[in-house]
């Protein structure tokens, strides 16, 4: 298994963008574009973006709890 490291964060960003997107698609009755726009610009992304933060071990509700929407 090959470790997770801030060069290939990258992967797994797509996946977590897409259930974040879809939860918040339905729960604010935005589009999905829209959704995607906003995690995008958000603090957690930001985040998330960083590797020794390790968010990106967190699953889909624990991150759309830690998104301030």
């Amino acid at each position: 298994m090959t470790p997770i490291t801030q060069d290939n964060l990258y992967l797994l960003l797509p996946s977590k963008v897409s259930w974040l997107a879809e939860m918040l698609s339905e729960d604010k009755n935005l589009s999905v574009v829209d959704a995607i726009r906003k995690i995008y610009s958000s603090d957690l992304y930001r985040r998330l973006e960083i590797e020794k933060n390790k968010l990106w071990h967190a699953g889909p509700v624990e991150l759309y709890n830690e998104m301030s929407v």
